[in-house]
């Protein structure tokens, strides 16, 4: 174990097993700014100055562009749960926790900004689909435990488990999920990986997630999405997405299938596609490379190391002027996934959340 796992050990004191991921549980941090102070040993050298300028500059747009509620959102407030969940997980990829250091303040008032939507919702159900209850759990995983309150903790706990609850509810007879948080509403890949990716954050935060939704989940992907021709995974059955073959990879691997032959298959198809790198041939591009770069830290160092490079590369060319990403050239940084995920892949070398470790 190296000294950044160590330190994080130390902080979280507890490691569990997740299928073959073992994982820190959280306890309270020290009263203390620098959380994660890494050696020169501990430095990923993939992770390049220019790197690190690209992600300084994409934090400082969202501390601009904050809303003054502490969300993050589409100009008309749409999407809030899902872009303040990420906001946040943009800052905590680089270690930036709600109340500590630089950027404490801005993430505590999106942490309460979730937090009070979550008291104001009777039900749990957080935002308009189930992408922002996913999104929404992945971020009260990895903010449990990092905060200074104690009262803060509990809190966080409280909705997190009922966040899950309502997943677990939600999932299909055929172990999927889709967009409204009922089993009858179907089911889809995308919504699925997001979802539970989800699950697996809380797992490994310690929420029970029991083992027949794991193997429900399995179930769907390996027999209704997997097309064994193409090598990926459909939308809604079988057939090839890149973005769906992304996100069934990395859940797959999360629910413990990364040596299986189906999952080692479309991660070959990932590699080869000549589309993949392409922000005009992909036409989901920081969604579908939010699963991927994640999918092949899952997969081991070879495969990551062919990888990163790559995505790091083609996201600096990117990036705007003023620190965000766009879908396509002379669209606005309305919609507001495109710069955070683009945060947590270029910040992936770090692994400060457990959910994007191996």
């Amino acid at each position: 174990m190296n000294a950044l796992l160590q330190q994080l050990t130390k902080h979280l004191s507890l490691v569990i097993a997740f299928a073959v991921v073992f994982l820190p549980v959280p306890c309270a941090l020290a009263d203390d700014d620098a959380l994660f102070e890494l050696s020169d040993d501990d430095k990923a050298p993939e992770l390049t100055e220019d790197a690190k300028k690209a992600i300084d500059r994409g934090l400082k747009y969202l501390i601009a562009n904050q809303n003054q509620d502490g969300s993050w959102s589409m100009q008309n407030g749409d999407y809030a749960i899902a872009g303040t969940s990420l906001g946040l997980m943009a800052f905590m990829v680089e270690g930036h926790f709600p109340g500590f250091g630089e950027y404490g303040d801005a993430l505590d008032r999106a942490k309460e900004y979730l937090l009070k939507r979550s008291e104001e919702s009777p039900s749990g159900a957080m935002g308009v689909k189930m992408y922002e209850i996913g999104l929404y759990t992945i971020a009260m995983s990895e903010l449990w435990g990092m905060t200074k309150d104690p009262e803060d903790n509990k809190r966080i706990q409280k909705y997190l488990e009922r966040a899950v609850q309502i997943i677990l509810r939600s999932q299909s007879p055929l172990g999927g999920w889709r967009y409204a948080p009922r089993p009858d509403a179907g089911q889809d890949t995308s919504v699925t990986a997001m979802v539970f990716v989800s699950l697996a954050s809380a797992r490994e935060a310690g929420i029970l997630v029991p083992t027949e939704t794991i193997e429900r989940l399995t179930g769907y992907l390996r027999d209704q999405a997997f097309d064994e021709q193409r090598g990926g995974f459909g939308y809604q059955g079988r057939g090839f997405t890149i973005a769906c073959t992304a996100g069934g990879v990395y859940a797959a691997q999360l629910a413990g299938n990364r040596e299986t032959e189906w999952v080692q298959a479309a991660l070959n198809t990932l590699e080869n596609d000549p589309k993949m790198f392409s922000r005009k041939d992909n036409g989901h591009f920081y969604y579908s490379h939010y699963y991927a770069m994640q999918a092949m830290v899952q997969a081991g160092d070879e495969r990551y190391s062919k990888w990163y490079p790559k995505i790091r590369d083609a996201l600096i060319s990117l990036q705007k002027p003023n620190g965000s990403w766009v879908e396509q050239e002379g669209d606005k940084p309305d919609y507001p996934h495109k710069t955070p995920m683009a945060i947590i892949i270029l910040a992936t070398p770090n692994r400060y959340i457990p959910v994007y470790q191996r």
